[in-house]
């Protein structure tokens, strides 16, 4: 994908992760809620938070996307 595409389906997703949890009462909630399936569709073959988190960078703080996963509605 070109550098173009990839922005314009990065805004999709947050857009659309911004409308699946804008329900969600907490800030923090919502935020990880983006980043979340953002860090699925990351390359790499784990899954799980760890990998997930470095992955994502300065947006992988692996223990509050651990906490979201384990504690939101």
């Amino acid at each position: 994908m070109m550098a173009e595409e990839l922005a314009a389906v990065r805004c999709d997703l947050e857009d659309f992760a911004a409308e699946v949890f804008e329900s969600f009462a907490r800030a923090d909630q919502r935020r990880w809620g983006g980043v979340y399936p953002r860090g699925l569709l990351l390359d790499g073959r784990r899954k799980s938070v760890e990998p997930m988190a470095v992955r994502l960078g300065e947006d992988g703080n692996r223990q509050a996307l651990a906490h979201f996963i384990t504690t939101s509605p």
